[in-house]
């Protein structure tokens, strides 16, 4: 059973058989010989430094931390005081957080030890982690392959056992997607649960931090030391801590569950074949299964795009060069430098995404885009919510099919984007959603992801069900 990998590291950290500092030095061992461009940088001094006072904790005696020891990857889109926060960008290839995020903050406070920080999409941008301008990463099952994105870096650390577990971002699908191409657990928890404090944005309406870790058990301890309200950030004002690890296997009776017909059409028969098996094994433990029509679900992905797109060309204004990001070139206009700056040190991706952006919102064309677009999200969530009034959960593939051959889609940014079309509907709606391993595709040879989005705020009962699932 793959809970009983976190597990027995847990115990043998609390008994002291295994001290902290030999976690840490073991995997900071590993991550430097990395052959799968996982990290972008090593926090050896930093994580050594952290694991001796878990361990010196220890000697005195008393409880220690819920994390204490634990190896923490941080994707490198959230900010870690006096380490770089690079978003994986030319941009900002320099650059040195000042201070810590809230989510920083919690897992220190829990006792987790932060080995290094890993690698992404340039700025979020992208679903399989081909993108980042500093480091190219490879799945560790296959490494001809694509690791997922844009949180590919964390996926392929735990999957190539780099770390414990992994703090990661997801806006609209970058924990799942790596997770499930991977191989991994991944959970991306109901929007304003987490704190964002300290988040470098891609979209702010739709962010949201969340662990990838090796099993549900790694991923429910690291999220509930994540989860809780934050002055800093007010869509966190209503945010509760929550204790998701004392019960995670303890399913509720008559737990119901729909299974939207759309999400598999267009699904390659492998990974529908693997994911209908999950589902039967969820019957078997007492879930009532409900297939349902949920046609509104086919415009998620244009919303989805369409929003982010705005948010995302509003979040990059500030990276000109004079307040953030490279140095300024000689010159005396600003619209020339700034130009020039952001030509040189932006991938196209991330060009190509501001220019929509900007476009869309433009005076001309913000009512007949992204007004209209708002609208239809709301009519997306009010779909989910009749949806929840008779089930507690959705069900069905993370993805509809497996890691692709790296540069297979690079040429196509469409075929990229058609790629998330089951993991944003969560993100649209401000959902919980989770990936956990199905199988492998009888074809391909490579992981294929089961996924269990939740109720708003319920993630207790979505980490039972992958938990369930899992087993």
């Amino acid at each position: 059973m793959q809970l009983s990998s976190t597990l027995k590291k847990i115990q043998e950290l609390e008994s002291g058989a295994l001290s902290a500092e030999e976690n840490v030095s073991r995997f900071i061992e590993k991550i430097e010989k990395d052959k799968y461009g996982a990290f972008l940088e090593v926090y050896s001094e930093r994580a050594l430094a952290q694991a001796r006072k878990v361990d010196a904790r220890r000697k005195k005696g008393g409880k220690l931390p819920p994390l204490a020891g634990l190896a923490v990857g941080v994707k490198n889109s959230i900010a870690v005081k006096g380490q770089r926060l690079t978003c994986a960008s030319k941009m900002l290839e320099d650059y040195v957080a000042p201070y810590d995020a809230t989510a920083i903050e919690r897992i220190e406070a829990a006792g987790g030890v932060l080995v290094g920080s890993t690698n992404l999409d340039e700025f979020c941008c992208g679903s399989d982690c081909t993108r980042s301008a500093l480091a190219k990463t490879c799945n560790p099952l296959d490494t001809t392959r694509v690791v997922g994105g844009s949180s590919g870096g964390s996926a392929a650390a735990v999957a190539a056992g780099l770390c414990d577990t992994t703090l990661s971002e997801d806006t609209g699908g970058s924990i799942r997607c790596p997770a499930s191409f991977c191989g991994v657990t991944g959970v991306r928890p109901t929007y304003g649960t987490v704190s964002r404090y300290g988040v470098s944005d891609m979209a702010m309406s739709f962010d949201q931090l969340g662990p990838i870790s090796s099993d549900v058990l790694g991923s429910a301890a690291l999220l509930q030391e994540l989860v809780g309200s934050d002055p800093r950030d007010a869509t966190t004002v209503a945010a509760l801590k929550q204790d998701f690890v004392s019960s995670l296997n303890n399913l509720p009776n008559g737990l119901r569950a729909a299974v939207p017909k759309q999400f598999f059409e267009g699904c390659d028969p492998g990974v529908e074949s693997l994911v209908r098996k999950k589902i039967e094994l969820l019957e078997s433990k007492g879930v009532k299964v409900e297939e349902i029509d949920f046609p509104l679900l086919s415009y998620s992905l244009p919303v989805y795009y369409l929003l982010v797109f705005s948010e995302f060309a509003s979040a990059m204004q500030k990276y000109d060069g004079l307040r953030y990001g490279a140095d300024w070139a000689q010159g005396t206009n600003y619209n020339s430098v700034a130009a020039e700056v952001r030509s040189a040190n932006l991938g196209s991706e991330v060009k190509r995404r501001i220019l929509l952006g900007t476009y869309i919102t433009t005076k001309e064309f913000r009512g007949a885009w992204y007004s209209k677009t708002l609208k239809a999200r709301d009519l997306l969530r009010k779909e989910f919510a009749k949806v929840f009034k008779s089930h507690d959960v959705v069900l069905g593939p993370t993805m509809p099919m497996t890691a692709w051959k790296i540069g297979e889609k690079s040429q196509d940014p469409l075929q990229m984007y058609l790629a998330d079309i089951l993991t944003v509907p969560a993100n649209c709606a401000g959902l919980s959603g989770a990936s956990i391993p199905a199988g492998m595709h009888n074809k391909t040879k490579m992981p294929v992801g089961f996924q269990v989005i939740g109720k708003w705020n319920e993630e207790a009962t979505l980490l039972k069900v992958l938990a369930a699932a899992e087993d």
